[in-house]
């Protein structure tokens, strides 16, 4: 549970719904709050404002309604700017990258703002009463609704001028570069130490060895989907108590089919079905992926943007050179972290749980497969992916590392012998292979 919420929350982040519902209960509190003000100290509206003059009870009734009325106009008018921006970000930049708009706090606020505007109106309207007697203006109330409507035009500019921006490229490739940013932050965040990686590695391939000389059993997915997010803390606590090793076959981001093996335990484990609505409950599986456990899902956008781009239909090279300098700068921070483990231990220190982690060659094979696949015969594409393995280099700690990063500058020399026919683009391109072979200490 203790890591499921994290991943709840990141739902959250992603609807339309959560922060206008707050937003609009604040307003109902508001309402009441006002009125009973109201009710208790008899505010003159003159007294606030002495140039806003409601003489009796109709004209504040035909103010709330007006405004009631446009908030839910202008409500309308921005869902549906939004939901065009949405429809061109979705074929122009790929669907999965609609959560990167949905996320946006600024939409959401200010349709949160119209939507409580038009609320407060609506509760403050029931204290109006325009029956012959005594006459109540809630004059407090009606101030705060003026200031409320004010701050309403406001967001409303803000609004135009925020979905413009949002929708441009460099901003898009931004925005996912600093989620690219923040994941590794809080994934990886310690810095790597040679000669304890090298003692690691080592130590974990025994483990291995060990593991797979024991018979297993195996639970199996109840459904099909995205792995979101695993509590290793939790499994760690079940495999201690009934005293077993477990063997988790995903890791997040990773496409589970029902029936297929999610988890595999030593020694083989008679009575199973005890333990396996416990395990289960520790996998959060959903129809997407989510970026707060999957580093590889904000390259995979940074990809995917930059494939689209080179794409013969479009043929944008300067928005792919965009998303291969952020893929860059997130590598070169990558390069200089520690990529946890995957060997989960209890407290006295026994092998518990083993995860699929992460490695620093599939996340760089993630990051310039498809480009380079896509992108070999475009000179200026090429160069920069060269360009970009020269400044991921210098951080290079690892034997892994550097032959990971060789392997792609040759993949990316040897396409360009092949496929670009300038003898001067050649030695361009040769030019920046030798600068990486230099950075690499391979020259």
């Amino acid at each position: 549970m203790r890591s499921k919420l994290p991943t709840y929350y990141e739902k959250l982040k992603v609807t339309y719904w959560f922060i206008p519902a707050v937003m609009v209960l604040f307003s109902i509190v508001l309402s009441f709050v006002c009125v009973a003000i109201d009710e208790a100290y008899a505010i003159r509206l003159e007294d606030v404002l002495g140039w806003i003059d409601v003489p009796d009870t109709e004209g504040a009734y035909s103010f709330l309604s007006t405004v009631a009325g446009s908030m839910i106009g202008v409500t309308g008018v921005t869902f549906s700017i939004t939901i065009v921006a949405l429809v061109q970000a979705s074929s122009q930049y790929g669907p999965r990258l609609l959560n990167t708009f949905l996320r946006d706090r600024g939409n959401q606020i200010v349709l949160g703002t119209f939507i409580s505007t038009y609320t407060y109106c609506l509760f403050i309207l029931r204290s109006v009463d325009t029956t012959p007697g005594d006459v109540f203006i809630p004059s407090f109330s009606l101030f705060v609704a003026i200031v409320l409507t004010m701050i309403s035009v406001g967001v409303l500019v803000y609004f135009f001028h925020h979905v413009t921006r949002s929708l441009q490229a460099e901003h898009i490739i931004a925005e996912v570069g600093r989620d690219l940013d923040e994941a590794i932050e809080r994934l990886f965040p310690e810095s790597i130490d040679y000669t304890i990686y090298q003692y690691a590695l080592s130590d974990e391939r025994d483990l291995t060895k060990e593991y797979e000389e024991e018979t297993e059993s195996y639970i199996e997915s109840e459904t099909s989907g995205y792995l979101q997010a695993l509590d290793s803390k939790a499994l760690v606590e079940i495999a201690e108590k009934y005293d077993l090793r477990m063997r988790i076959a995903h890791r997040p981001g990773d496409f589970v089919t029902k029936g297929g093996d999610l988890v595999s335990i030593a020694p083989k484990e008679s009575d199973i079905d005890d333990i396996t609505d416990e395990v289960v409950d520790a996998f959060i599986i959903g129809d997407q992926r989510l970026r707060i456990n999957d580093v590889e899902f904000m390259v995979d956008q940074l990809v995917e943007i930059a494939v689209r781009a080179l794409s013969p239909g479009i043929n944008d090279p300067f928005t792919a050179m965009a998303c291969i300098d952020q893929l860059a700068s997130g590598l070169s921070e990558l390069v200089k972290r520690s990529i946890p483990a995957g060997y989960h231990y209890d407290s006295e220190d026994r092998l518990r749980v083993i995860t699929d982690p992460l490695t620093f060659t599939g996340i760089i094979e993630a990051a310039f497969n498809q480009i380079r696949q896509n992108g070999y015969s475009n000179v200026a594409v090429t160069i920069r992916l060269l360009e970009a393995i020269e400044t991921v280099a210098p951080h290079t700690r690892t034997k892994e590392q550097k032959v990971t990063l060789s392997r792609q500058a040759e993949m990316l020399r040897r396409a360009s012998q092949q496929e670009v026919p300038e003898k001067f683009d050649r030695e361009d391109i040769e030019e920046r292979y030798q600068a990486v072979m230099s950075a690499l200490g391979q020259a």
